[in-house]
């Protein structure tokens, strides 16, 4: 299990779906938890399982041969832990978190300047993570590594995402890419 954090915008889910991508076509199953602080809207409200939902269902499970998805309505309980969620996955080479910032896992920190969604103006970013999360091992950003930097914090140019990829799978001691 390894997490990937930052502030919104600041290209956490472009490098992620870069990450899987390249993991996958190595032959790897890599499953993925994002957290998310929004309300969550899989189907339109007309569709049948929303209804079901609506009508007071705990959980409803869609199955077709080509996907599986459980929706739990919470109805004001408290948000299930991550280890909950993990609990209810399916085997995997690695499991990659999106969020969780205060999971005490490894975490790899995405850090811009600016952070911004493309067509949005950009916003000053945030301060970083990293100085205050024992947990961050790895920085990847589009800025230099501050002088300084901890000796056990790679920093990685996140415009370069194969060099992050190839970092991931060093630490990870993830398979290499089949030959051929």
């Amino acid at each position: 299990m390894f997490g990937v954090i930052g502030w919104s915008g600041s290209g956490k889910t472009t490098l992620l779906e870069f990450l899987v991508g390249r993991l996958a076509e190595r032959g790897l199953r890599v499953n993925v938890v994002k957290h998310s602080h929004h309300d969550i809207m899989l189907e339109p409200p007309h569709k049948d399982s929303a209804r079901m939902r609506s009508a007071g269902a705990a959980e409803v499970m869609i199955a077709s041969p080509y996907r599986v998805a459980i929706m739990r309505e919470l109805r004001g309980a408290e948000e299930p832990s991550l280890a909950e969620h993990l609990a209810r996955l399916g085997p995997a080479d690695l499991t990659l978190v999106e969020g969780y910032k205060w999971e005490p896992l490894p975490k790899l920190e995405v850090y811009r300047a600016e952070n911004g969604k493309p067509g949005k103006p950009s916003r000053p970013a945030r301060p970083p993570v990293y100085p205050d999360d024992p947990h961050i091992v790895a920085v990847a950003s589009t800025l230099a590594a501050p002088a300084g930097l901890a000796p056990h914090l790679a920093w990685l140019d996140l415009d370069d995402p194969e060099s992050v990829l190839a970092w991931l799978v060093g630490y990870l001691d993830l398979a290499p890419a089949p030959a051929g």
